[in-house]
């Protein structure tokens, strides 16, 4: 098939470059030139694992193109994908400007019969908001699906070759048809294909993410419940995990979540459900509960230097809002690195990929350092942030060396606490009692 993506972001490029993957033309469209400039070059504007490969091996089949020329990369086109960003408004709504002027300009210049396709997150009745908008002046008939993206940050090529399901919005069996033929080559393992009406589908990606931001949370408060009456939650997650209702996926506790998407998607869903007339009592418990634990590691820094932290150089390990991406959108890191700032602390701070997004908020506020034990030099204790698999299995004895105190403030909950103990460190983690040196 020959397809179009507008939009070159997480979602866009990546399903873009995987539909190329799988034999389709597809042109990838975006205004922003720099980005266009920067993939012409053979080379990507975010950093995805396994998507370089892909990209360059297309580029090099005539697979895969991209264009600031919405009107030339339309044309050829049977379906147009919108993946543009919805980001947050002010009062907490999707911000849908460049959906609409997306599917404007598509209205605009399509040359003949065309599926366009949301793939950006939206709320339910944009669909039909879009397909009146689009019909009420398009020259040609065109029809409107809704095809919500499940994909994974750090994990995104996988997602999109090998999805759990799809699911698709859509008026017509017709339009339906397309899709699975689209998309037969990632159902070959029995995969769903799931078609239903576009509010259902629009309403499919809020609540997924939704359900698992709400495991988050739900195991965050309950490890701050164990920490406070002695239990050990790792235990307690053991514990109910292996019940089959409830399983372990998302059921890590932490400093919160962030991204892209989670925190941006339960707020617009709370802005739904009020508009709708509705309380969304646990949507906002779930929100208020992250944006509490963002601020755990901060308190627990706090408490143990008391008074004297102001003017401590504590290294930070870990920027982006989770392992395997550069995204340090609402990054549980950014609160605690302004949590930091403001009590008057120095940060040396380490991540394999996010520290150019970081440098562009804070600039020379912070010390960037190249390797994890660099940012160690110097420093009077070591927070973790983000779980980058290299942090998995350290040399506590090069750390206490280089450390001029031995404290571990540990995010994520990533070492057994007998350990870090063993080789002097006074340890704090999540949900289980501080250890001390034995």
């Amino acid at each position: 098939m020959k397809l179009a993506v507008v939009g070159t972001g997480y979602v866009g490029l990546v399903t873009g470059a995987c539909f190329a993957e799988s034999g389709n033309e597809v042109w990838c469209i975006d205004k922003d030139a720099r980005k266009i400039e920067l993939l012409e070059n053979g080379r990507l504007p975010i950093y995805e694992p396994g998507l370089l490969e892909i990209v360059a091996r297309n580029r090099r089949e005539s697979r895969l193109h991209f264009t600031t020329d919405l009107a030339s990369g339309i044309a050829p086109a049977q379906l147009v994908f919108i993946a543009v960003g919805t980001p947050q408004s002010a009062d907490g709504s999707a911000d849908l400007s460049t959906v609409w002027a997306v599917a404007d300009a598509i209205a605009d210049c399509a040359n003949g019969p065309k599926i366009v396709v949301i793939k950006s997150t939206v709320p339910v009745g944009t669909n039909h908001q879009v397909a009146e908008r689009i019909n009420a002046c398009a020259k040609h008939p065109l029809d409107v699906a809704s095809n919500p993206e499940f994909l994974k940050e750090g994990a995104a090529v996988e997602d999109c070759t090998r999805p759990d399901r799809i699911v698709v919005g859509v008026r017509r069996k017709e339009v339906a048809d397309v899709l699975q033929e689209l998309y037969a080559p990632y159902l070959r393992t029995e995969r769903p294909f799931l078609a239903m009406s576009p509010e259902s589908a629009e309403m499919t990606k809020y609540a997924a993410n939704a359900m698992l931001a709400t495991k988050i949370s739900f195991i965050n408060e309950m490890a701050n419940v164990c920490e406070r009456l002695g239990a050990d939650v790792n235990d307690v997650r053991r514990g109910i995990g292996h019940d089959a209702r409830i399983g372990f996926q998302f059921l890590f506790p932490g400093v919160g979540y962030g991204g892209s998407c989670f925190p941006k998607d339960i707020r617009a869903l709370i802005h739904l459900s009020n508009q709708a007339g509705l309380p969304a009592d646990m949507m906002q418990a779930v929100d208020r509960v992250n944006d509490r634990q963002k601020q755990v590691l901060a308190g627990k820094i706090r408490a143990h230097y008391g008074d004297a932290l102001k003017d401590k150089t504590l290294a930070l390990w870990g920027l982006a809002f989770k392992p395997r991406t550069d995204d340090v959108r609402d990054a549980p890191s950014l609160a605690l690195i302004d949590a930091l700032l403001a009590d008057g602390v120095r940060l040396r701070v380490h991540d394999p990929e996010a520290s150019a997004n970081v440098r562009a908020l804070y600039g020379d506020r912070l010390t960037y350092c190249d390797r994890p034990y660099g940012a160690l030099e110097g420093a009077d204790g070591l927070a973790i942030v983000t779980e980058w698999q290299e942090f998995r299995n350290p040399d506590f004895e090069v750390m206490r060396r280089l450390l001029r105190e031995h404290v571990l403030f540990d995010g994520r909950n990533l070492y057994d606490p007998k350990i870090p103990a063993s080789h002097g460190f006074v340890y704090h983690s999540i949900g289980r009692r501080m250890s001390r040196p034995e």
